[in-house]
């Protein structure tokens, strides 16, 4: 077969951050587009299709993006017109590639829902050379509803490329060393410009249904884990810092304790000054600004709490910076250009 070989560019190696997603804008249409594609993963409603799209575009879709548009309007980064998990992921690939600081590297992220998309990246990453990419779920904790379905949606698009890059997937990193200590330093941090001392501190994890940990998702003992970590690495004991998770959506029951129902708990018992940690989220986003330091915040002080602080994530400061520099530089080990 005769012809030539259309030119290519230098080969490179790809890493291509992941986490959940955005709307574009916070008007019901854009949050509508946004809910409708992240609520229609089958690794995230795990019920009947035909059953759960009746629901989900007759009512949910109906009544939830106006409420949940105006959350977003009350984090939105009017500077950049755009989400803080947005703005903060693109940090994050930007203060990574200039940690790492490898020519042969190229550095990227995207969304599992919304823009922009992981096929689009991934293209993206291809054209520039990336025969091997490195795709990096930004979710210390592993679940099928997370860090499997930004997986599932990268190999999907894979499926469309005659010519595949080699990929490798990062692991979850709930108990590394490096993401422990840098929540260590986090915590100590916020903790020194309080001027009080908390009676309790909690780590609030987004929630899981149960029955998803009934059938095997690993996500409870990561939590776990973390939290016992941590609570070793402070000194601390059981009662000091605790356990909960947030964000239940539905009627079924999901992983227990609930923040809220500890809060209220909490005031109740005269422990009135709390600070609270959200160490499985790796961005800032609408459930650590509105829900916990908004909503959380309001449901303690209504309980009878006195005193309330969000530790920030971990973000694109030095020590989140490190952890995934880190990570990455163990994933990429035994790769070459």
């Amino acid at each position: 077969m005769t012809g030539s070989h259309p030119s290519l560019p230098d080969e490179k190696i790809g890493v291509l951050l992941i986490n959940l997603g955005t709307p574009e804008g916070t008007d019901y249409w854009s949050v509508r587009r946004y809910l409708s594609e992240f609520l229609s993963d089958r690794r995230v409603i795990e019920m009947a299709p035909f059953l759960w799209q009746m629901i989900l575009q007759g009512i949910i879709l109906t009544i939830r993006p106006g409420r949940s548009g105006r959350a977003y309007a009350r984090v939105w980064d009017k500077e950049t017109n755009e989400s803080p998990l947005r703005r903060i992921t693109r940090d994050q690939s930007d203060e990574l590639r200039a940690a790492l600081d490898d020519k042969r590297l190229v550095i990227d992220w995207a969304m599992r829902y919304g823009q922009p998309s992981i096929a689009q990246k991934l293209d993206t990453l291809q054209k520039a050379g990336c025969q091997k990419i490195l795709l990096a779920a930004l979710y210390p904790q592993y679940s099928a509803t997370t860090t499997a379905t930004a997986y599932d949606k990268a190999f999907d698009a894979l499926r469309a490329m005659r010519w595949q890059p080699a990929i490798r997937t990062m692991a979850p990193y709930h108990d590394h060393p490096s993401y422990i200590d840098a929540l260590k330093s986090s915590l100590e941090e916020h903790l020194s410009t309080l001027g009080w001392e908390p009676d309790t501190i909690l780590a609030s994890f987004h929630g899981l249904p149960k029955k998803y940990f009934e059938a095997g998702d690993p996500y409870y003992c990561h939590c776990a884990k973390t939290t016992r970590l941590l609570r070793e690495a402070m000194a601390f004991d059981d009662d000091k810092l605790q356990m909960t998770f947030q964000s239940r959506f539905g009627p079924a029951a999901w992983l227990e304790p609930y923040t809220d129902d500890v809060l209220s708990e909490l005031a109740e018992k005269g422990r009135k000054q709390v600070v609270v940690l959200t160490p499985g989220f790796s961005a800032d986003c609408l459930e650590t600004m509105d829900e916990i330091e908004n909503e959380s915040c309001a449901h303690f002080m209504e309980a009878g709490g006195k005193k309330f602080s969000r530790v920030s994530c971990l973000n694109a400061s030095e020590p989140g910076i490190s952890v995934l520099k880190e990570l990455v530089r163990t994933d990429l080990s035994g790769w070459s250009v």
